[in-house]
């Protein structure tokens, strides 16, 4: 994905983290200290975004070659890079590292469910079906809500991408939700980021929206707690996921084992 030259406008925001683990900078907060920072952070402040990496995104930034490095160095961008993975954080605790969880998902559903985004906010939102948007607008009565779906592969296309920043940038908003996937989301903010224009909070949220509106079914939260959502996506969307769950995100062990090889820090 394309990245528009840097401007001058606003300085970048820096990066609260401070606990290296897989070779990833994380911000060590659970959903609660996460939420905290987010729901308090000025609307005006310059553009900043949040990434959220799970197993696969794990396996994806310990690729090697130009692309994971520009992935790498998104991450490291963002302002906070919380861990959205059960299994990332019992690998942690196996090294006698504490690493907390805080989805993407869990963290969106906080902001809105408890009046964090309020219904006169305005939100903007990348990505996500009509229905998804019906939802919000109706159900969280959010009448500031705007909207902006690209087409299928805008990230190889240099003109979907431009239309996709200057739409967050030209209406600027409280918070902008990135629901396209990983890791164009997490790519999309950084370029609005290298803008140097944009002010408000970019949340990398994946396929949170669609479970807040109840177009797509969460798993229930004993499977949750016991790390087990996974299972539940790869069994309710078995042609889509099982390539990830199944072939993908297992790499992460090989990942896990090549640092534990290392001497302990």
């Amino acid at each position: 994905m394309p990245s528009p030259p840097s401007g001058q406008d606003h300085p970048a925001p820096t990066p609260i983290n401070g606990l290296s683990f897989l070779g990833i900078l994380y911000t060590p907060l659970d959903l609660t200290g996460a939420l905290a920072l987010c729901a308090h952070r000025p609307a005006a402040a310059p553009f900043a975004y949040v990434v959220t990496p799970n197993a696969d995104h794990v396996v994806r930034l310990n690729e090697t070659g130009p692309e994971a490095d520009a992935l790498r160095s998104i991450y490291r961008g963002g302002w906070l890079c919380v861990n959205d993975s059960r299994v990332i954080g019992a690998l942690a605790r196996l090294r006698g590292v504490r690493l907390p969880v805080c989805t993407g998902a869990d963290l969106v559903a906080r902001l809105i469910l408890e009046g964090h985004l309020k219904a006169d906010d305005p939100v903007t939102v990348i990505g996500g079906t009509e229905p998804v948007i019906a939802a919000l607008r109706d159900r969280f009565g959010l009448r500031r809500l705007r909207h902006h779906n690209p087409p299928l592969g805008f990230e190889h296309d240099p003109h979907a991408v431009e239309h996709c920043i200057r739409f967050i940038l030209d209406e600027p908003a409280r918070f902008v939700l990135l629901a396209v996937g990983s890791p164009r989301q997490e790519r999309l903010a950084a370029a609005v980021a290298a803008t140097g224009q944009g002010t408000g909070l970019g949340l990398c949220i994946g396929a949170g929206l669609e479970f807040l509106t109840g177009v797509k079914r969460r798993a229930p939260p004993w499977m949750r707690r016991r790390g087990l959502e996974w299972l539940y996506r790869l069994l309710s969307e078995p042609r889509r996921l099982w390539r990830r769950y199944l072939v993908q995100s297992p790499r992460v062990f090989m990942v896990f084992l090549r640092y534990a090889a290392r001497p302990q820090r």
